[in-house]
């Protein structure tokens, strides 16, 4: 999560967004008529006029936001009274208020709607947010005002709230150098800004692969493709001015399903080599040098601060720790999954041989020939999964776990009445359902698009606390479905599925916060993923199963057969699964626990390390260096994307407490308690304690090597 200064500066995978105007000349010309910075009118005590928004407001109102911030912050610093947490705490968790107003526009465009007009704002301002953040977290006045409300805190421990709000602010400062000399911060606040404008270059970069490169076939190539695929294929193509051609895209939502069905080898590889070659292709777009120079910057930055490691600095305030804990973590799971992998490949290696082909498996061929032993050993045919999930019912699937689980309410708004930035999306009220109290907003943007960075995601345009009203929330989810031909419903892979509840997890995360001050609105890396993640176990409850996966053209519910199938499944690929996660997590943990002379050449360290660890030919990671934005585009999961892992083991954990609950995975009981405990206090607990207050105990590895069919430790 985001420093108080810098919170809402964007989605997850990215700390530090730009957007300032490089001179002031024609500030107040530029601001006549920007609402930017003002506060949200309309229903629900104020909504963004995402309807009104364009890209030439954002510089002069940031840049206009950061001043005013800047004065909001000098006035708390030299307040001359004894600093107390009512004077220095309560009006700093109050401040810049307009300015993330400014940032929740800046984010639609960075993420959702983004151009080479913004893209040219982002290099120009991003290290100027760099110097604002800086000149915060190192105002010795503030500091010394914050310092001395938590020095008094040590002696006399305030509530629980206040005690964890000051703990969390001073550790903040404390990780950002404010005790370092004059001559330090300096050097740390200018490396911050060169960072920040590596950041906006990496991401923009692999953006730029993802627009640039798109394989496009002709009717004679389509042999083995599903056909809401090639329909959606042909509607891609058209967009692009190819029409009568089909666009293979270079994002996961289009390679994805071309490798697992194409009949086509050569074209399989041809796609493979363009999707995992982003941000590699010795071009203007090259993320190599990028990922070097920030390597060493982020060491330079921790060494001032007394740290031999980038990771040993990020981990001190995460569940983990320390690097130590988190490597034995992924250590302990990375020989199973290798074991795993290597059956998995004899299986498809046999497949092969039986049809006749003469090859070894390649990375182009995994998925393809794991669909082939899927349908043989399971009789489960991902294709025919797809016919029954439809996100429009997909969408009334998570209204329904969200009703039992947490009694929301989930009904649909004109977007006349709340305005959207794109006609894809939609706007739902989250009610309460005893009461009726208004809740929040849901926003959903389901489809990919030029612009649109890949992946899914959630985030929050208006967050929850009581300091400042417990006004609505106002969360998003955000996915990139390949949008279907006109007429044609959305069908999704099991797996899309998933992640669709996964984000919505987040969301629910979001509308269920009750908390006393904004900054408990944070989170804990490797924490913050075991809520969503812990929702995905409803998609295969017999209740969603039932009720909302029916064929998309009978609507005839699954069919029971079937439903064993995928159960009887569920631990199928794993291997692949876990070991392509569990490359990029412990190459994340390598690159930051790595002296940066060391690494003279990316592609050969990545190289190196990944021989080392042992991994499969077949299998590369799922994230590679050049393309890794979790770790390069910005620090929020940089030595932190063993996360995943960490918070799954508590999913597994948690998900076994729902199995054996008299009710299961509908219990009210244990559903207040989720809710009680591991929900609704965000980071106003410890999150080890949250867990064991839900759990009764500390979670243990044993639940997550079942659920995936890893043999479990004896010790």
């Amino acid at each position: 999560m985001k420093r108080k200064f810098t919170k809402n500066l964007g989605m997850a995978a990215i700390v530090l967004f730009a957007a300032c105007k490089n001179d002031s000349q024609n500030k107040d010309d530029a601001m006549e008529d920007n609402f930017i910075l003002a506060e949200w009118a309309g229903p629900y005590q104020g909504v963004p006029a995402f309807d009104k928004m364009k890209v030439k407001m954002l510089k002069p109102a940031i840049l206009e936001g950061m001043q005013q911030h800047l004065e909001e912050i000098d006035s708390i610093a030299n307040n001359p009274e004894e600093a107390t947490f009512e004077n220095t705490i309560i009006p700093f968790e109050k401040s810049g208020e307009a300015l993330d107003r400014a940032f929740t526009y800046y984010g639609i465009f960075s993420s959702n709607l983004s151009s080479p007009e913004f893209r040219e704002i982002q290099k120009e301002l991003s290290p100027k947010i760099s110097e604002y953040s800086s000149k915060i977290s190192q105002n010795e006045k503030l500091f010394q005002r914050i310092k001395s409300v938590y020095d008094q805190s040590q002696e006399t421990p305030l509530d629980s709230a206040e005690q964890r709000t000051i703990d969390l602010i001073y550790k903040d400062f404390e990780m950002d150098g404010a005790n370092l000399s004059e001559e330090d911060k300096k050097r740390y606040a200018k490396i911050n800004k060169e960072l920040s404008e590596l950041y906006t270059k990496f991401s923009n970069n692999v953006l730029a692969d993802e627009e640039g490169y798109v394989t496009y076939i002709d009717s004679t190539q389509l042999s083995g493709l599903p056909e809401s695929f090639v329909k959606s294929a042909a509607s891609a193509a058209e967009d692009r001015d190819h029409k009568g051609e089909f666009a293979i895209t270079n994002t996961r939502s289009s390679m994805d399903p071309f490798l697992t069905y194409s009949d086509e080898r050569g074209l399989r590889e041809k796609v493979w080599r363009t999707y995992y070659s982003r941000g590699n292709n010795g071009d203007e777009f090259d993320n190599n040098q990028v990922i070097k120079e920030i390597l060493k910057l982020r060491d330079e930055r921790v060494s001032l601060l007394g740290y031999d490691n980038y990771a040993q600095w990020r981990l001190q305030d995460r569940m983990a720790k320390e690097p130590k804990q988190a490597m034995e973590l992924m250590e302990a799971v990375w020989p199973a999954a290798l074991g795993r992998v290597e059956e998995e490949v004899k299986d498809m290696q046999e497949f092969a041989k039986k049809e006749g082909k003469d090859i070894t498996i390649e990375p182009w061929d995994y998925r393809y020939y794991m669909e082939k032993v899927r349908k043989e050993k399971y009789d489960l045919d991902s294709e025919e999964v797809k016919q029954y999930l439809q996100l429009d019912n997909l969408k009334k699937a998570i209204f329904y776990v969200a009703g039992e689980l947490f009694n929301f309410d989930f009904t649909p708004v004109d977007t006349s009445y709340v305005s959207v930035f794109h006609p894809d999306v939609t706007v739902y009220e989250v009610n309460d359902k005893t009461n009726g109290e208004v809740i929040g907003l849901w926003y959903l943007d389901p489809y990919a698009r030029p612009g649109k960075r890949s992946g899914a995601w959630a985030t929050t345009y208006r967050s929850k606390d009581e300091l400042s009203g417990n006004k609505p929330v106002l969360a998003s989810n955000n996915s990139n479905f390949v949008k279907p031909a006109k007429g044609e419903p959305t069908l999704v892979s099991w797996d899309d599925a998933e992640t669709f509840f996964h984000e919505f997890g987040h969301a629910l995360h979001f509308l269920s916060a009750d908390i006393k001050y904004p900054k408990l609105n944070s989170g804990v890396r490797d924490y913050t993923e075991f809520q969503s993640q812990l929702l995905e176990r409803w998609l295969s409850t017999d209740e969603v199963i039932n009720q909302f996966l029916r064929h998309y053209e009978t609507n005839e519910p699954m069919p029971e057969e079937l439903v064993k199938k995928i159960k009887k499944a569920a631990t199928f690929n794993q291997g692949f699964g876990t070991t392509e996660f569990l490359a990029s997590a412990l190459m994340d943990m390598k690159f930051h626990t790595t002296d940066p002379s060391e690494i003279t050449d990316v592609q050969e360290f990545e190289k190196e390390q990944l021989d080392e660890l042992g991994l499969p030919e077949e299998i590369p990671m799922r994230h590679r260096s050049t393309q890794f934005g979790h770790i390069f585009s910005g620090e929020g999961y940089a030595a932190g994307y063993y996360g995943y892992l960490w918070a799954d083991v508590l999913t597994a954990d948690a998900a076994e407490a729902f199995a054996e609950a008299p009710n299961g995975f509908y219990d009210k009981q244990t559903a207040h308690k989720l809710v009680k405990f591991l929900f609704a206090p965000r980071n106003a607990m410890d999150p080890a304690e949250a867990y064991k207050k839900f759990r009764g105990r500390d979670a243990n590895i044993d639940a997550l090597m079942r659920d995936r069919g890893f043999p479990v430790p004896k010790n």
